[in-house]
């Protein structure tokens, strides 16, 4: 059976918009991102109850592409219905030059992300460095998330590079005709 509703969890910069956009189509679905639904105006996080109710509503459908973490919020309203968990764990010498090109050219632009919300310089060298919440989230991700997926009871599936991140696709396109 191939998959219809898929988590696809990393740090910012592994891809996983990326990855969502390429599986939509696969499974005949939607595409969801988180950040757009815990980032109200001014970056204010959207209340815990009104995330969960957001996004209970927005994966009601049988298939979808979820990407984004905030694994507290979702887990209890998502995981169990998913029918596979992507992680893409690549390394941080492919991730934190894709976050300054990606930060960069947003900055340049003035493109607007979600609810009014733009990147500033202080996404790669202020107090809300995107390097550093990365570099972190990173570490913290290695160290949790193998005992939290594995606890889970829900398939999935760890890509720990761009050429496993398209052998997978591959297969997964083969798989769905």
């Amino acid at each position: 059976m191939t998959p219809r509703r898929i988590v696809i969890l990393g740090v910012s910069g592994a891809g996983k918009s990326t990855l969502a956009h390429k599986l939509v189509p696969l499974v005949d679905g939607t595409h969801v991102e988180l950040d757009a639904i815990h980032h109200g105006p001014n970056w204010t996080p959207t209340p815990v109850e009104e995330f969960r109710a957001r996004l209970a509503a927005a994966t009601d459908g049988p298939a979808w592409v979820v990407d984004g973490n905030y694994i507290d919020r979702t887990a209890a309203v998502l995981w169990h219905r998913a029918d596979l968990v992507v992680w893409l764990d690549l390394p941080l010498r492919v991730i934190l030059p894709r976050l300054v090109r990606r930060s960069t050219a947003r900055i340049v632009r003035r493109s607007e992300l979600w609810n009014g919300n733009r990147e500033t310089l202080n996404a790669l060298v202020g107090s809300d460095s995107l390097l550093a919440w990365a570099y972190h989230a990173h570490r913290r991700h290695r160290a949790e998330y193998p005992d939290r997926l594995a606890r889970n009871g829900v398939p999935w599936v760890r890509l720990r590079s761009a050429t496993e991140v398209g052998r997978w696709l591959a297969g997964f396109s083969t798989a769905g005709r």
